[in-house]
């Protein structure tokens, strides 16, 4: 009896196992959806991600198992609890499961296809889920398709590691680039500089010059070189941008940034010839072969898995977010990184808070380092995130902290997030400045080809801002018309030229002034040629889609226009209501050499109506005035940014905020 009692009881074990990898499958099924095909889908799309975390073959494919495996363990766990319970237990818990992987699906499908957002969307979305639970419950056919689906995770890895422009990152081919060939002439030291989401407007006064008020050192350029006041970028996305700047070619491709993409760039063109002193950011063009380029404290699974995280939140999120992983690209400083100062240079200025040294993005300290001239030919390329965002500097170099979900556009954001730019353009005119100082110091400003442009713009007008389509569509003199300064070996005065440059003319440019050769046919123009017949430029939001601009070089935007109130004292006013201020503690004890408050943002009560307008005081100095605005996703209704650090001292510090009526009075409200 016992025996057969036996024979009868495995039969059930192995259906009741069979039963269980089933609803296990199901369940990787779902989580594939929800989680695995989304996020390879993005880092798919965006191998600047991994080029810029410096991540090697091993960390990404690390990655892509976490990203595959990772997320099933906790549905996984759940479900191997339930078998400690009844079969009702399993069921109701695999039930509430389905449910819960349906209504997170169905929150990624509402978003694209209904007009829902927020709590409206994630109660939809639940309801959603459950009705659909109940389906799967009674509906056999369901269950099928969803174990079916269980090898949707292998494929997305499959299409992630072989389809997708981030495949190159993974499995490199070869990178055997064409060198050019060295005519007669000199071969003059290659200095260049690219900046990161410049628009050449930001740099304009009102008399449509470089403003040298607000950019002395950009200015100073300008007066020794050669600006190409026409000069436009040909994409408005860095993947795109770089390589057609560094090929001579219009993008045609989705490829990533890499050398085995585009093995034919500068840096192979100049190789045979010069040493290359290269320091890239979110692209690996300079194979092997020519340059090693310094490993980054910033990489490794750690920092892949926390910004995979932050991604997979924006995704699954119920309200709206641009999935851009650029956007959270950020420079790591010189102190960051571990780095020695820059050598130093005469006259090296000291800011209000002492701070170049210790904020000095590290990529720029070690171009700095390596600026002296040399026995052989010598490129120095710099690609800097500056004044790219996420924007986090004073013109003077201190740091302050911002939330990362900030809006950028609306009424109220888009001034805010143009004010921040140009508070790091302020910066990043400091570390031009310094550059200029270096090159003259080492004796390399005379002798060198400099360069100085920018891969592409941004658009900071309202209902448009950003780099796609639309602001292209709208604001084209914001996104497409960037800075290009070229100053050839012993220039000393500056000229302006307005020919229709577009980057792809960069290389060609490089090769005249460098008497090379280029191997391989180009689309630019060089500068020493007669300028393109055709006025309309090429741009590219896709490879291979050109959209035609037209159009001469922009005029100046005005900046917004300063409240009478900013930079007045305030004496004692009546108490008119509250606000909650977000990070007040921080005025409590500041530490210049750690950064400062510089951004308040908080909110207000519901009864304050939007439009109406707040000051913000620092130590009894109005700094900012701004309105209140309709919540965002954070809730936040106000933000101000405070751009003086002069109203700043180091310890404890006073803030305040006024409500302003209509007639300019002030009413004190009492803070949280």
């Amino acid at each position: 009896m016992p025996e057969r009692t036996a024979a009868t009881g495995r039969p059930r074990r192995r259906r009741r196992w069979r039963a269980e990898a089933a609803r296990l499958a199901e369940v990787v099924a779902l989580v594939g959806l929800v989680v695995t095909q989304p996020l390879l889908d993005v880092l798919g799309r965006s191998p600047d991600f991994f080029l810029f975390h410096r991540a090697s073959r091993g960390d990404v494919l690390l990655l892509v198992a976490l990203i595959a495996l990772a997320p099933t363990l906790p549905f996984a766990a759940l479900g191997a609890l339930a078998l400690l319970g009844g079969r009702v237990t399993r069921t109701v818990v695999h039930t509430l499961l389905v449910g819960l992987l349906l209504a997170a699906l169905a929150v990624q499908v509402g978003r694209h296809l209904t007009p829902l957002r927020g709590v409206p969307l994630l109660l939809v979305a639940g309801g959603a889920g459950a009705a659909a639970a109940a389906v799967h419950r009674r509906w056999r056919a369901l269950r099928r398709v969803l174990r079916v689906a269980a090898v949707g995770p292998v494929l997305f890895v499959g299409l992630f590691l072989f389809a997708s422009p981030a495949s190159a990152v993974v499995l490199p081919e070869g990178h055997g680039g064409a060198a050019g060939v060295a005519g007669a002439g000199a071969h003059p030291p290659v200095v260049m500089i690219v900046l990161d989401e410049l628009p050449l407007v930001s740099l304009l006064g009102p008399d449509g010059r470089i403003d040298a008020t607000r950019y002395p050192n950009f200015a100073a350029l300008a007066a020794g070189s050669t600006w190409y006041r026409n000069a436009t970028g040909v994409s408005g996305w860095t993947p795109y941008a770089l390589p057609a700047m560094l090929s001579g070619r219009y993008p045609q491709r989705a490829v990533a940034p890499h050398y085995s993409q585009y093995p034919d760039n500068l840096f192979t063109a100049l190789g045979g010839l010069y040493q290359i002193k290269a320091e890239e950011s979110i692209t690996r063009l300079c194979p092997p072969s020519r340059c090693e380029q310094a490993a980054s404290p910033q990489q490794g699974i750690g920092v892949l898995a926390r910004e995979s995280g932050k991604l997979l939140r924006q995704l699954t999120a119920p309200v709206d977010s641009r999935i851009d992983p650029e956007d959270s690209y950020r420079e790591q400083t010189a102190a960051e990184a571990g780095l020695d100062a820059a050598e130093p240079v005469p006259d090296d200025p000291k800011f209000r808070w002492d701070t170049l040294d210790d904020n000095q993005p590290a990529r720029f300290a070690a171009f700095l380092a390596g600026l002296h001239p040399a026995d052989r030919p010598t490129l120095h390329f710099l690609h800097l995130l500056m004044p790219h965002s996420p924007w986090a500097y004073l013109p003077s170099g201190a740091h302050y902290d911002a939330p990362e979900d900030l809006p950028n556009d609306g009424v109220g954001w888009v001034d805010l997030a143009r004010a921040r730019h140009l508070a790091q353009l302020g910066y990043t005119d400091r570390l031009i400045g310094e550059t200029l100082r270096t090159l003259r110091a080492t004796g390399l400003y005379d002798q060198a080809l400099v360069l100085l442009t920018a891969d592409h713009g941004v658009s900071f007008r309202r209902d448009w801002q950003g780099r796609g389509m639309g602001a292209i569509d709208h604001a084209a003199d914001q996104v497409a018309w960037v800075p290009m300064f070229v100053k050839e070996p012993g220039q000393r005065a500056g000229r302006v030229d307005d020919r229709n440059w577009e980057h792809v003319d960069l290389l060609p440019t490089i090769a005249d002034e460098t008497h090379l050769r280029v191997p391989w046919r180009m689309d630019g123009v060089s500068a020493q040629a007669a300028p393109r017949e055709r006025t309309d430029k090429r741009f590219y939001d896709r490879p291979g889609q050109p959209v035609t601009i037209t159009g001469g070089p922009p005029a100046p935007v005005p900046l917004p226009a300063v409240d009478p109130l900013v930079g007045t004292r305030v004496g004692a006013a009546p108490t008119g209501g509250s606000a909650t201020v977000a990070n007040r503690a921080a005025f409590d004890a500041v530490d210049p050499s750690r950064g400062l408050p510089a951004l308040v943002w908080g909110t207000v009560p519901d009864g304050v109506p939007d439009g109406a307008r707040l000051a913000v005081a620092v130590n009894g100095t109005v700094a900012a005035v701004v309105p209140v605005v309709p919540p965002d996703t954070g809730g936040r209704r106000f933000a101000a940014f405070v751009g003086d650090d002069r109203l700043f001292a180091a310890g404890a510090n006073r803030l305040d905020l006024y409500r302003v009526d209509a007639g300019g009075a002030l009413r004190h409200l009492d803070l949280s």
